[in-house]
């Protein structure tokens, strides 16, 4: 029998994903989180709204807003507390139980592009910045303010300012809180010690990143997602690979595993077992044999699939249709869901035309 605690065993099952349910909302959903009973879904939306979806009934409970978009959600381990970020900058924790706002904090001048919780819930970091152009040749212009912040997340304590080249838009934070890694647009990833600031590691992926040769000249990809391995030895991160024509979005579904203390790629996705378009979601299963990597379709048979820990295989992929913004597992491993959106609809006389989508789906492995 495999081991099931052990990502390096597989088990001879083979996986599977299935849609059971789906719901609509008012707006397309950027961020998604699940309480640990699988019962309520934690929901980020393009129009600023912060809310508690029924798992079974798809029943929406507002929860707060941002006054522009809200990227990320995260439920906090008192399962009572509710943390979001939002291209307006922001930080709000939120009582799940009420909907009142327990806490806001300003964190960025600029958008929040990614925030992410450590597994032990004590810290949340949270990357931003802006894309301008620094010279002539459209190389990126330095920061203006600190591109990657940690926080505590019980007090709203800024624990940890860090510098990037702008525009960081993934992070991800070790189990216990105490490593930070951010990905920005031209493909950069750095590591940090966040106890002392000590940064850790740097290096840069041009797999995920393309500098247009073609109708325009600027940077488009990068690092989309990122996630430490189970074991926190490696870090995994995904996007799209390089394009002639950046707006072309035709670039390889990808994903690079990293040992992030040397910065030396290990694995990436498989010749042959992906087609095109950008990946924006990584997530590894509860039992750390599998992870799921999601995102948009430009060419192929797939835009969700499951891969093999060990190995880096394809393990099972589907077409979910439209965009995939973010895949969460269920803390049981039995559910997988998916925020998802039509298109890029905009609102018209201020009003959503329910673009926004929330799959449920069963996962075997």
């Amino acid at each position: 029998m495999a081991d099931a605690t052990n990502p390096k065993t597989q088990s001879t099952a083979v996986p599977r994903i299935e849609k059971v349910r789906e719901f609509r909302v008012p707006a397309p959903v950027l961020g998604l989180d699940v309480t640990p009973d699988g019962r309520t879904l934690l929901v980020a939306g393009q129009d600023g709204s912060v809310s508690a979806v029924d798992a079974e009934s798809g029943a929406v409970r507002s929860l707060g807003r941002h006054s522009s978009y809200a990227s990320s959600v995260a439920l906090l381990p008192d399962g009572k507390t509710v943390l979001s970020g939002g291209y307006d900058g922001v930080l709000r924790w939120h009582d799940l139980a009420t909907g009142k706002a327990v806490r806001e904090v300003t964190a960025h001048r600029f958008w929040s592009w990614d925030m992410a919780v450590s597994a032990d819930g004590s810290r949340a970091a949270s990357v931003t910045g802006r894309y301008e152009a620094g010279g002539y040749r459209y190389e990126p212009a330095a920061e203006t303010e600190p591109s990657v912040k940690v926080y505590e997340t019980a007090s709203g304590k800024l624990l940890r300012e860090l510098p990037h080249v702008p525009p960081t838009q993934a992070v991800a934070l070790s189990t216990d809180g105490r490593v930070v890694a951010a990905g920005n647009l031209m493909g950069e990833v750095r590591v940090w010690n966040v106890e002392d600031g000590k940064q850790l590691a740097q290096w840069r992926t041009e797999d995920l990143t393309s500098w247009g040769v073609i109708k325009s000249h600027h940077f488009l990809g990068g690092a989309f997602d990122m996630t430490f391995s189970p074991d926190g030895a490696e870090l995994y991160v995904c996007g799209m690979g390089p394009m002639v024509d950046p707006m072309a979005g035709n670039g390889i579904q990808r994903w690079q595993r990293f040992d992030w203390r040397t910065g030396k790629r290990l694995d990436q996705t498989h010749e042959g077992e992906s087609g095109q378009g950008l990946m924006e979601s990584i997530e590894f299963h509860p039992s750390g044999r599998y992870f799921v990597m999601a995102g948009r379709l430009f060419q192929g048979t797939w835009n969700l699939a499951l891969f093999e820990t060990a190995t880096g295989r394809n393990a099972f992929s589907v077409d979910a249709k439209h965009r995939i913004a973010q895949a969460r597992f269920s803390a049981d491993g039995t559910k997988l869901f998916l925020a998802k959106m039509k298109g890029q609809e905009r609102p018209k006389d201020g009003q959503w035309s329910d673009s926004g989508i929330i799959e449920v789906h069963s996962v075997t492995v």
